[in-house]
Parts: C-alpha cells; sequence; structure tokens
C-alpha cells in the first residue's frame, strides 16, 4: 500500500495531500515477476494467507505465468503486507508486517525439493525466516545451482549461510550491516565488499544505486555502470534487479554482462509506481539496452 508524498514525514509528523495507490509486492513475489517478465522460467515457493491480499497475489503470479504449485495458503495468519511513503524524489520509505510470510517454514522448503534441486538458479531474500533461507540455500547449493542471497530487510548473517551463497546482492545499507562499512564511496564500496568475500561469499555484487554495480569476484573488482534515467518510484528496484540478474546468469551471461542487463531492468523499474507493476519485460529491457549501447 503506497501513498505518494511530496517528503517522507517525520516522526510524530502528519502529512496531507498524498496519494494512495495499492500494488503486488513482497521481495520473494517482486523478484519472481522480475525474473518471469525478464524472460525466466520461474518456481515461487512462499506462503499467503488466506484472505483477500492472497488471492490478488496469486491471481497476479499466475498471470505472469509463475509456477505457484509451492505456494500454500495459510489460515492461521495474514497475508503480509507493506506500507510505503515514496517521495517526490523517489526515495522511500517502508514497514513490513510479515504475516504469512513468517510462517514460511523449512518443511514447506523440503516439499519443493525437487523443484529447487532443477533450477539453474535460486534467489532468497530475507523477508522469510532464516531457517527457512537456510534450508532453501542448502539444499539449491548442493544440487549446484546458483544461489543468490538478496540480503533485505538487513541483518546479521550466520557464516555457515554466507557460504553457501554463490552471489550476494547488498546494497549500502546492507552492506554497512553486514560489515560495519560505512559505503559512502567507491573506496568504502570495495572495503564492505571485500569484508565479505573474506567471509566465504564467491561473488559479492554490490548494489550503489545511480553509481551502478560493485561487482567483487575472484577475478577483481570493477564497476558496472548504472543507466541515466528519471526516477519517480525506486520501490523494488532492488528486486527487479535481482529477479533480472537470475536470468541472465540461467541463460549462461557472463556476469558482467548479466549485471548490465540487471542494471537496465532496474532502470526501467524505478521509472514507473509500485512494485510488480515496476517490473519490465524481455521486450522492453531489449529495446532499452539497444537505446544504451546493446547488450
Amino acid at each position: 500500500m503506497v501513498i505518494r508524498v511530496d517528503r517522507i514525514p517525520r516522526p510524530g509528523e502528519t502529512i496531507l495531500g498524498g496519494r494512495f495507490v495499492t500494488a503486488a509486492g513482497g521481495k520473494g513475489a517482486n523478484q519472481a515477476v522480475g525474473a518471469a517478465r525478464a524472460g525466466g522460467k520461474v518456481t515461487f515457493v512462499a506462503r499467503l494467507g488466506r484472505d483477500m491480499f492472497g488471492d490478488q497475489a496469486l491471481t497476479g503470479l499466475v498471470r505472469d505465468g509463475i509456477d505457484v504449485r509451492h505456494v500454500s495458503r495459510d489460515g492461521a495468519a495474514p497475508s503480509g503486507v507493506a506500507l510505503i511513503f515514496v517521495a517526490k524524489s523517489g526515495e522511500n520509505s517502508i514497514a513490513v508486517a510479515g504475516g504469512a510470510n513468517s510462517r514460511l517454514s523449512p518443511a514447506d522448503v523440503g516439499r519443493a525439493r525437487t523443484a529447487l534441486a532443477r533450477a539453474a538458479v535460486c534467489v532468497l531474500q530475507l523477508e522469510t525466516p532464516l531457517s527457512t533461507v537456510r534450508a532453501a540455500a542448502r539444499i539449491a547449493a548442493a544440487a549446484g545451482a546458483c544461489v543468490i542471497l538478496n540480503p533485505a530487510p538487513a541483518r546479521p548473517l550466520p557464516a555457515g549461510l554466507l557460504k553457501t551463497v554463490s552471489i550476494l546482492t547488498p546494497n549500502e545499507t546492507e552492506a554497512e550491516l553486514l560489515t560495519g562499512v560505512r559505503v559512502k564511496d567507491q573506496a568504502s564500496a570495495r572495503k564492505a565488499a571485500a569484508a565479505l568475500r573474506a567471509r566465504g561469499v564467491g561473488t559479492v555484487i554490490l548494489t550503489l544505486g545511480a553509481r551502478g554495480a560493485l561487482v567483487a569476484d575472484s577475478g577483481g573488482m570493477r564497476t558496472v555502470p548504472s543507466f541515466k534515467v528519471r526516477a519517480v518510484d525506486t520501490t523494488a528496484a532492488g528486486d527487479i534487479f535481482n529477479g533480472a540478474l537470475s536470468v541472465a546468469l540461467a541463460e549462461g551471461a557472463v556476469l558482467d554482462r548479466a549485471v548490465r542487463f540487471a542494471n537496465a531492468a532496474a532502470a526501467i523499474s524505478v521509472t514507473r509506481i509500485g512494485a510488480q507493476p515496476s517490473a519490465p519485460t524481455r521486450r522492453e529491457i531489449g529495446r532499452f539496452l539497444a537505446r544504451n549501447g546493446g547488450p
């Protein structure tokens, strides 16, 4: 549920004159939709409430061609909800009530073991319990899948989980929480990325918004530039990035080209309002790249 305002309210402050819209969201769902629209064959493992929001979410996932056989309905908790303020600048402030998301269990993941074992890429995020994330990462990694973890919302992560992750994709705030390094420029971004690699992560892609993405792997560190666009809403940009990245990697793209593809998808998304409605199609990404120097 999104309210567009001139600026984000301060604590104790009420701002009038906002515009209210609703749109399907949730980090995992956003990533699934982003991947599906970017051309991926997507299976989604999740838990929804038996309520109006759950019905709407499921309908939208099916409409985007996502396999929802492992989306369960929970009669004991409502569907997760995010309340979002979006300022004129495009920046946002978000509060999440996890609801059924908070009840997604390792057993739910176990029932999806076959789908995970067959996947080329497994994308994870932290709006579901950490024990569930760890279970999915173990299964996917053991089967040889590329495991992408978007560590959002940010929280401390155990070393055992990080060592099963192929690619970690924090933004500046998440990288700071994980490393203690305040990311404010290129030098500090490199320091944070190096710290994360030292903890056992094979590849770190630190997303830096308009400054692009810093890629750190066994080949060194380099920045893949972003695209200049007029941002109206940054909600879900990171989710769309991760979804598109997973598709490009599953199709065999080399890492830097996959990041450029993901940067393009994210750039398109910030020019649109809402979470899932902002996710571009494969054709839109292709046309955007063609106008901006090719793939």
